[in-house]
């Protein structure tokens, strides 16, 4: 019997209808378009707006997206696996809401937590069920409602982050098509440079941690871009030098939309030039979870049969991870 494998064969995606320009920032907080686009690449970003309107609302309209576009039947699919950092709530999973709004109701669903690497984590993951046989069907979103945590007067940050899902449907293939390997890691050690301090059991809400702003994004951003450069490249040429991959044969870098200047420095690393990169940061800035699976959507219709990616990502906690995906259709049909 062939190998399984599992092979994405179909990308939706939902960004929300409001759009916060550089130029709104600039009149919030001391920031400009020259310097947000010098520093971080970033000229546009979606915001969720609306009372009781979380990251499930983004997430069930992306999978409703797939399910549309590839004609399956919502009650087809066996797991929903959902990768955020900002989920509706503690429980029930915004996994489990997101699968309960688009109709999966044969699906069991949870949640996976590894900050911008999330996605990678959960499509390994979901690849895994795939493989062992017992599903047939599995949906990986990656969903951020990145406004929710985003402190609008630091300067730093809030011109990085934007809101949306999109997600990837994954079935068995055993032509060789799909996820082929994947290399993630993580290191706790690095807690204090990305992180948002309360919330959680250590310092749950309380008006201290209110007045405090421990609700929102805090980080060391000269140390964390110094790792994401190191360690993203360091992955990705890994996985390369791991399948004998040379940059000619890599037909896209996904890499996680974190900073511009990160991206280009995981591409010279690997060789690959920038028309090799997948890039829409500069219209959505950084979604967290839902970065690389909303560039699988931006450039499907380019992809072909037999084009190899690198997924590759890096995301507080730390956690970083490369994918090596073998994309299993001719995107301009979908």
């Amino acid at each position: 019997m062939s190998k399984i494998t599992a092979a994405i064969t179909g990308v939706g995606e939902y960004l929300p209808d409001y759009i916060l320009t550089n130029d709104e920032l600039s009149r919030m907080v001391d920031t400009s378009d020259e310097w947000i686009m010098s520093h971080i690449g970033v000229k546009t970003r979606h915001i969720l707006k609306g009372e009781g309107v979380g990251t499930s609302y983004m997430g069930a309209r992306a999978v409703i997206n797939l399910l549309d576009k590839t004609g399956v039947d919502p009650m087809d699919i066996d797991v929903v696996i959902c990768a955020t950092v900002t989920p509706d709530m503690f429980f029930p999973s915004t996994g489990n809401l997101i699968a309960d709004q688009a109709g999966c109701k044969n699906a069991f669903a949870y949640d996976v937590s590894a900050a911008c690497s999330g996605f990678l984590f959960a499509l390994t993951t979901g690849a895994k069920f795939i493989e062992a046989g017992t599903s047939k069907k599995v949906i990986v979103v990656g969903a951020d409602k990145m406004s929710s945590i985003v402190d609008y007067t630091d300067r730093s940050t809030c011109p990085i982050f934007g809101d949306g899902a999109a997600a990837v449907l994954l079935e068995p293939d055993t032509e060789g098509y799909g996820v082929i390997d994947s290399i993630l890691r993580s290191d706790g050690s690095g807690e204090l440079q990305l992180y948002m301090k309360a919330g959680g059991s250590r310092y749950p809400a309380s008006i201290e941690t209110v007045q405090n702003n421990w609700h929102t994004i805090m980080w060391d951003g000269h140390a964390v871009f110094k790792a994401a450069v190191s360690k993203m490249a360091d992955v990705s040429v890994e996985m390369m030098e791991r399948h004998h991959l040379s940059s000619d044969d890599i037909r896209y870098l996904v890499p996680h939309q974190a900073n511009l200047r990160i991206i280009d420095a995981t591409a010279r690393r690997m060789g690959i030039t920038s028309d090799k990169c997948m890039i829409n940061i500069d219209r959505n800035g950084n979604t967290t979870a839902a970065t690389i699976p909303s560039c699988l959507y931006d450039y499907e219709k380019e992809l072909r049969r037999g084009d190899n990616l690198i997924l590759s990502a890096f995301g507080g906690g730390y956690t970083w991870g490369a994918i090596y995906v073998k994309w299993a259709y001719d995107g301009e049909k979908a």
